[in-house]
């Protein structure tokens, strides 16, 4: 029988990859704690009830004593439940920001790891408690900075990924109990030269909504909300990483994520650039994207700016060109990928895209010869999946025959956390 919070958490997996996904391939961040072990079983069941898989990654940060023989306990603990697992050591040096850095090392290595065991979905245990904590140390630095962590952001080339953020702290303890599952408790996390173990020691609320914002992140929060709909009415997104839009004035939030989506960006554009585009839509180029005006569908046009685009790289399963683009599969004599460029010409008549969309479209070369577009073919996405950075997968699109794919929040959020 599915618990509660089983359920719960199944409901936003479905919600933040999309409930249709196939076999999917997740890593979770293990620390070993309670919060992260809850997830990693609750995500293996997940993953394994749709035909995929999960790989528990436990960073080493040898920063006090005991913590690589606690990284072995929890690797056995999650052997034991039938999950694979890997402990990534890291070597920190010592001297100032020390948490800071850790941290940072910590997140860049487990996104590596992900990336090197095939998974694009990279999970953390953050719950409500973190995040009403995090708003807490964040408020103290000033107006407008009780902004939380959002569910989903790209980062370092995989999508980070938080569906406990709604869950309090003592629900995941009871569920490991109730497993009859321990985990490791670290004790920097009562350590008072800490920020976040003073703020915790001091007590604060967990209204048990984690990624409901309260005060300033409301303002964000609400735009998200209608970006949703908006994206719905007014934008097409399309599988060869342009999108239309049928409306002059939009709002900040649409046009920052679908800049940021396009353009294979980690992060928003110039906020008041952005601001003055949304207002009023104009031809511009912006965070390596191309507004302009599409005089025959009578809409605005988003598309890579082509002299932006990376240069070619080796083409083989699995690579990424442009930071947009995933390769599935390798046409039969292709060595490399990149922008169509100057070859544009050739495609024209059979696509009646502007030449703006077609330099930039995704190419297979071998040497100077071009051996597949396959955005000017069928079976597009046989070959490539379009996944840029900024965004959870799979995003929803549409192309001439209707919509493809699903999970429309993957545009509209996830640039914040």
């Amino acid at each position: 029988m599915t618990t509660g919070i089983a359920a719960r958490f199944a409901a936003a997996m479905d919600d933040l990859l999309g409930a249709a996904v196939p076999a999917p391939r997740l890593a979770v961040a293990l620390s070993g704690g309670a919060d992260s072990s809850c997830l990693a079983i609750l995500s293996h069941e997940w993953a394994v009830a749709r035909g995929g898989s999960v790989v528990a990654l436990i960073a080493d940060h040898g920063l006090r004593a005991g913590s690589a023989a606690e990284a072995a306990l929890s690797a056995r603990r999650m052997a034991g439940l039938g999950i694979a697992t890997e402990i990534v050591t890291l070597d920190i040096p010592s001297g100032a920001a020390l948490q800071e850095r850790a941290r940072d090392a910590r997140h860049k290595a487990l996104a590596d790891r992900a990336a090197g065991q095939g998974a694009i979905w990279l999970l953390f245990g953050h719950h409500a408690g973190d995040q009403a904590e995090l708003r807490a140390m964040r408020a103290r630095r000033g107006p407008g900075g009780a902004v939380g962590m959002a569910r989903f952001a790209g980062r370092h080339g995989v999508v980070l990924v938080r569906p406990l953020l709604g869950e309090d702290p003592a629900t995941l303890r009871d569920e490991l109990r109730r497993r009859g599952i321990g985990w490791v408790e670290d004790p920097s996390n009562a350590d008072p030269r800490f920020e976040r173990a003073r703020i915790r020691a001091a007590g604060i609320e967990i209204t048990g909504a984690g990624d409901c914002p309260t005060g300033a992140a409301w303002v964000w929060q609400d735009e998200e909300d209608g970006a949703a709909g908006f994206l719905a009415r007014h934008a097409r997104l399309h599988p060869a990483g342009y999108a239309t839009l049928t409306a002059g004035a939009v709002p900040r939030a649409v046009l920052a994520a679908l800049i940021r989506v396009i353009g294979g960006a980690v992060y928003n554009a110039n906020s008041d650039s952005v601001a003055r585009l949304a207002h009023d839509l104009r031809p511009a180029t912006l965070g390596g994207v191309r507004i302009t005006r599409w005089a025959r569908r009578e809409c605005w046009l988003l598309c890579r700016e082509p002299a932006s685009c990376a240069p070619p790289v080796a083409a083989a399963a699995g690579a990424v060109w442009d930071r947009r683009f995933r390769i599935r599969a390798v046409p039969a004599g292709a060595r490399t990928i990149g922008a169509l460029g100057e070859a544009a010409a050739a495609f024209r008549s059979r696509t009646g895209l502007p030449g703006a969309v077609l330099r930039g479209l995704p190419a297979f070369f071998d040497g100077g010869r071009v051996v597949a577009v396959p955005h000017c073919d069928r079976g597009p996405s046989a070959f490539l999946m379009f996944h840029p950075p900024g965004a959870a997968a799979p995003l929803r699109w549409h192309d001439a025959d209707g919509e493809v794919g699903s999970g429309a929040r993957g545009v509209a959020g996830g640039a914040r956390g």
